[in-house]
């Protein structure tokens, strides 16, 4: 079983209604494209105009693809815990 702890700030957490959670998975991690679509079927538009201008943090590292939440060679597994951080765009430079 994979968890994929997923933390909310700014109007992320708005539009999710909370600041972070647990999301367990049977099988294999899901992509980052496939998280998204679990968290807009989970919360609905509000999410979906974050996550349109905004980014990920996975286990620290930021992306903006929708690729595997862990790339291939790295010291996490799928069976660990992940933490993805959902971010959006902020103002300034």
């Amino acid at each position: 079983m994979s968890k994929i702890t997923v933390r909310y700030f700014a109007a992320a957490a708005e539009a999710a209604g909370r600041d972070a959670e647990v999301l367990e998975f049977a099988s294999e991690l899901p992509s980052l494209d496939d998280l998204r679509s679990d968290l807009v079927a989970r919360y609905g538009d509000a999410i979906a105009r974050v996550l349109k201008s905004g980014s990920f943090l996975v286990n620290g590292t930021v992306r903006r693809d929708g690729g595997a939440l862990v790339a291939a060679g790295t010291e996490t597994g799928p069976n660990d815990e992940h933490t993805v951080d959902v971010l959006p765009a902020f103002a300034g430079g």
